[in-house]
């Protein structure tokens, strides 16, 4: 889940930003208008409060303000929690530095990775994002990118160390991640790269906020086959996101049907895997081995 196809100037959405989007159109709903109804009495247009409700854009104060009093939400306790979700509806700070840098989906899932408080990731093919050490993230890089320059390259490594703050901050992300057995037989990079690599996620096992199994090939075929796949989970009100990718980019799914089905998928592979214990065992013998 580490491909990163051509960038996007958009600005990346954010977990409070996906949840004012979400409160205005509800409320907006709630009023019985169209778009096109409150494009007449607001001046703002249907494509910008289109943008708005679907979380591309945050509205400025005034327009949020404006679209309260359309809706007729004149409660102060709820106009000041819809503001204060505007104030820190802003992205991820470091990401500024890279805009245009990142293709739309990875960014967003970088700004929504970094609210999260878990998240659970199945990876068939790549050691997962947060836990790659900066020379095998380079090479993977490289690997997907074959025609990119040196400066593109060292930046989306950049971007990848950064994105592990979030497994370091205060309010550290809790990773659950599910390994195929083909993660740590493929040699990325040669043998020394590669033992710094696995010896990395034997390090990372042993914090209490990440836990790591390995699906061996014995185990036989599994409902990770298709592809990866990550879930990420939010304090409430927020709902969890899916998160898939392949060479065309990222999708996100959010209803609860699709949430239901990769939770289910997600809960068999663990049961198929090996115990954690028994996969810090299996790491070691590849990293004894590389």
């Amino acid at each position: 889940m580490e491909i990163e196809p051509m960038p996007t100037r958009r600005q990346p959405p954010t977990v409070r930003r996906r949840r004012l989007a979400a409160e205005l159109l509800s409320l907006r709903s709630e009023a019985g208008l169209t778009r096109e109804q409150v494009a007449v009495e607001t001046g703002l247009s249907t494509g910008a409060l289109f943008r708005i409700e679907k979380a591309q854009t945050r509205p400025q104060k005034r327009t949020l303000r404006a679209l309260l009093d359309l809706y007729g939400v004149n409660a102060k306790d709820r106009r000041d929690e819809l503001e204060a979700l505007l104030r820190q509806s802003g992205e991820v700070g470091w990401l500024q530095l890279f805009e245009g840098n990142l293709v739309e989906s990875y960014a967003t899932l970088i700004s929504f990775e970094a609210e999260a408080f878990r998240e659970s990731v199945f990876e068939l093919s790549f050691v997962p994002g947060l836990l790659q050490t900066e020379a095998y993230a380079e090479m993977v890089t490289r690997a997907l990118m074959p025609e990119a320059e040196d400066d593109e390259i060292e930046r989306r490594v950049e971007v990848r160390m950064r994105r592990q703050q979030a497994l370091t901050k205060p309010s550290k992300l809790s990773l659950w991640a599910i390994l195929d057995e083909a993660v740590i037989r493929r040699k990325v990079g040669g043998d020394a790269l590669m033992r710094e690599q696995l010896e990395h996620l034997i390090a990372a096992s042993r914090r209490p906020n990440v836990t790591i199994q390995v699906v061996p090939f014995g185990a036989g075929a599994h409902l990770g086959m298709p592809g990866s796949f990550l879930t990420l989970e939010f304090s409430d009100p927020d709902p969890p996101l899916i998160y898939t990718e392949n060479s065309g980019g990222g999708l996100f799914l959010e209803q609860d049907a699709d949430v239901a089905r990769y939770r289910s998928s997600f809960q068999r592979l663990a049961a198929q895997a090996l115990s954690p214990d028994d996969t810090l065992r299996m790491i070691k013998e590849a990293a004894e081995a590389a």
